[in-house]
């Protein structure tokens, strides 16, 4: 699985003129799924989003988590980070997983965060969503599970 997660002040996800989830400061994560991954994958994501060391201390270094500062953690579909741009002017999608196993994968990934973490709010699946965001540092990482991870 893929992340890209934001440091953010705040974001908001719209669908159809409707805001659909609203956080304050926290992490907007977009959730790529690729073929072969499965709950294992989502479950050390989570952990990964949840344990991640990208807020700063008291002394101005990036040595707090999510957790750690009581933090919002929105979770978006994002299908195209699983896209291959190695070649052409085009992106393929040979590496990501069907509409119905990132859907399932996503399901799965929302639902155990809402288990684990009280402070999570979801984009939805398949939706056209329109992503605002104040990203605050900036602050962006790429993380990946299930590559030799």
């Amino acid at each position: 699985m893929i992340a890209l997660l934001q440091r953010v002040t705040t974001a908001r996800v719209v669908i159809k003129g409707n805001t659909v989830a609203h956080i304050g400061p926290g992490l907007l994560t977009l959730i790529g799924v690729e073929k072969n991954d499965a709950e294992a994958e989502a479950d050390r994501l989570l952990q990964r989003l949840l344990d991640y060391r990208v807020f700063a201390d008291a002394e101005d270094k990036m040595n707090l988590s999510l957790r750690d500062i009581n933090g919002d953690l929105l979770l978006v579909p994002q299908f195209t980070l699983a896209a291959d741009t190695g070649k052409g002017l085009r992106p393929g999608f040979s590496r990501a997983a069907s509409p119905q196993e990132g859907r399932r994968l996503f399901d799965y990934l929302c639902s155990r965060a809402q288990a684990l973490y009280p402070r999570i709010a979801t984009g939805r699946f398949g939706a056209d969503m329109q992503i605002t965001l104040t990203n605050d540092g900036p602050v962006t990482f790429w993380l990946e599970t299930g590559r030799g991870e």
